[in-house]
């Protein structure tokens, strides 16, 4: 029996609204992952820990605020420092185009805009993990 892809899905920041990432936990629930949700106005610090307890294979990240430059690099720095380089990063939510290379080279893989289908985020995640 394989291992399931174990996924943890964070709200950094004041950002409020979370029905996207409960939307995209729900879709990766039901693909068989295994699926942790932070809830919302999680901080960096607290997202890295909870990524390194679980020891999930993926941290998904959802942004609305526009606080994504500085909240996501941070969540990356956080998984490298505490010895996972190999934690699979992806976000989403209102992110202008031009900030999406910035957020990539922080260590993000991809970058999901409003109205990606979740099956293409269900695929991302197996193609690289699975």
């Amino acid at each position: 029996m394989s291992k399931k892809i174990r996924v943890l899905i964070a709200k950094p920041g004041l950002d409020g609204h979370d029905r996207g990432a409960k939307v995209v936990a729900r879709a990766l629930r039901d693909a068989g992952m295994e699926v942790i949700y932070t809830g919302i106005r999680q901080t960096p610090e607290n997202i890295v820990t909870t990524a390194i307890q679980e020891d999930v294979d993926v941290v998904g990240l959802s942004c609305l605020s526009g606080a994504h430059n500085v909240l996501f690099p941070k969540v990356a720095k956080g998984i490298k420092e505490r010895g996972r380089p190999d934690t699979l990063l992806f976000g989403g939510g209102i992110i202008p185009l031009e900030d999406i290379p910035a957020l990539k080279d922080s260590g993000f893989a991809e970058i999901f805009l409003p109205g990606t289908d979740t099956n293409d985020v269900v695929a991302f995640v197996k193609e690289r993990v699975g």
